[in-house]
């Protein structure tokens, strides 16, 4: 299912929309139509004239720079260093590692001039970095004393998308942060896997206010190349889509094979290093857009806001004196919130809708009578709530209020995606649970062939494509014995998640 624009009339429709005032897609009656309208409607993006590419507007950009401060600070204390490597690869060292670059090869985006020349080799735009990085690990790791090796970046990718693209979801270019490591023993590694996966739950559940669900991929869904896949999966109730949020490989020692990646350990004896790689896009600003927006636009969670806090004088024509009273007061207010490092602007246009539509989380309004009692009133994006308080408690109020709304926008959001779990046990009740857009959890034999068997035979389920495993997670239920696979009748092994997904 498509939602967003991909080509030239869908940017026409999208600057059409612009001129109206208000949403006008309901996100409950076409969920394609009102993403596509929020994320513009909202400023986070404006559609390109390459298809599958977009212009991130300073609403996407400012989510994108907080979640990176707190990232940035959690790779300092795990001692990884941060670099950054060329947009080019080659093609020989593309294909250096077959199996990897297989499951990257359809989307692989070529250069092949320059000017009206024909390059004597074509050159690669990176899908991903692991051959562009690993000839140069082996050069810096040469002994154990150089272990364990940590490097990341933050930069842009392209993978050609012959899908319809969706913004922020599915693009042909985005905005990620990749982390690749070298370790002497795999208990290292496997320990750094977990490591990095808590760290993407929590810009999830603690920034986002998005739950995720933590688990192992399946072999046949795993990164191509590695040892296995771990990741953190969000779900959309609406779509009844499940969203692969983030990733932390374990690649064993195959590409330090395959690159000569080895170090000489205290007694002299030489060996493969250990690696792992882990990233996280900026995906993670659509599911977000998902979860938490509503008919009115954008909600943003509080943490992740760019402008917190929008001040606003009510309207009072009568008196020049009072309107210019007002407007001290409101700048007033936002000083004192910009002073308690709170993200407040100040806004004499009375366009209460407009900052409805980009979500901000907290609207504060300053009216006559406000200012005579000394009082502020307060009103929540995420509810609608209005509270009056006083302007010598403001700051602590102001605080109370932004927890209490990332608070209630996780929480809400775990009551729908729980509500959409179904827990089946046969074949007809796995059907009839995809048909109805559920989350899926099952008892499975953990068989590659059964997972490809049930995706051929879901193909023609509707239109909305094939159902896959989606992680089995790290919290199991309990598995009685005697439990069989719901696809095979085998005797079950585990219980995973499945459905449909973007």
């Amino acid at each position: 299912m498509s939602t967003g624009g991909n080509d030239d009339g869908n940017v026409k429709k999208s600057k059409k929309k612009e001129t109206k005032l208000g949403m006008t897609c309901k996100k409950d009656v076409s969920f394609g139509d009102w993403y596509s309208e929020v994320i513009v409607h909202g400023e986070m993006i404006e559609y390109y004239t390459v298809s599958g590419c977009y212009i991130l507007m300073p609403s996407a950009v400012g989510v994108w720079e907080l979640l990176k401060g707190f990232f940035d600070g959690e790779m300092r204390r795990l001692k990884a260093q941060p670099y950054y490597f060329p947009l080019f690869v080659t093609e020989s060292a593309l294909q250096k590692e077959k199996d990897h670059i297989d499951g990257f090869a359809p989307e692989v985006a070529w250069v092949t001039k320059s000017g009206d020349s024909d390059l004597e080799a074509p050159i690669a735009i990176r899908p991903t970095s692991e051959t562009i990085m690993y000839p140069y690990f082996s050069k810096w790791i040469r002994s154990y004393r150089d272990l364990p090796f940590r490097c990341y970046q933050w930069c842009n990718v392209v993978r050609w998308e012959f899908s319809d693209p969706t913004p922020f979801i599915r693009s042909r270019e985005f905005l990620w942060q990749e982390g690749h490591s070298a370790f002497a023993t795999r208990e290292e590694a496997d320990e750094e896997v977990l490591q990095v996966l808590e760290l993407y739950r929590r810009i999830y559940e603690e920034f986002l206010a998005v739950p995720v669900i933590k688990g192992r991929k399946s072999e046949m869904e795993k990164f191509a190349g590695g040892l296995y896949t771990t990741s953190v999966e969000a779900f959309v109730p609406n779509t009844g889509r499940g969203i692969q949020a983030a990733t932390s490989h374990c690649l064993g020692q195959n590409f330090a094979d395959m690159f000569g990646i080895k170090f000489e350990d205290d007694r002299g004896s030489r060996s493969n290093v250990w690696q792992n790689s882990w990233g996280y896009s900026t995906r993670s600003i659509g599911v977000m857009v998902m979860t938490h927006g509503d008919d009115k636009g954008l909600v943003m969670p509080p943490r992740v806001a760019p402008l917190q806090v929008i001040v606003i004088p009510v309207l009072y024509y009568k008196d020049a004196d009072m309107m210019a009273a007002l407007k001290e007061a409101c700048e007033s207010t936002v000083h004192t919130l910009s002073q308690s490092w709170i993200r407040a602007e100040f806004d004499d246009r009375w366009k209460y809708s407009h900052w409805e539509m980009k979500g901000v989380p907290l609207r504060i309004e300053i009216g006559p009578r406000d200012l005579a009692n000394k009082l502020v009133r307060m009103v929540r994006r995420d509810n609608g709530v209005k509270v009056d308080v006083p302007v010598a408690n403001l700051v602590e109020e102001v605080r109370v209020l932004l927890d209490g709304i990332q608070e209630n926008l996780f929480r809400a959001a775990k009551e729908r995606r729980d509500a959409c779990i179904r827990v089946i046990h046969t074949w007809d009740e796995f059907i009839a649970a995809l048909n109805d857009k559920r989350l899926i959890l099952a008892p499975w034999c953990d068989e590659e062939e059964v997972e490809k068997d049930v995706k051929a035979r879901t193909k023609g389920e509707g239109e909305l494509g094939a159902a896959k495993t989606l992680c089995t997670p790290f919290d199991q239920p309990e598995l009685p014995d005697g439990t069989l696979c719901f696809a095979s009748g085998k005797p079950a092994k585990t219980w995973s998640f499945w459905g449909r997904s973007y």
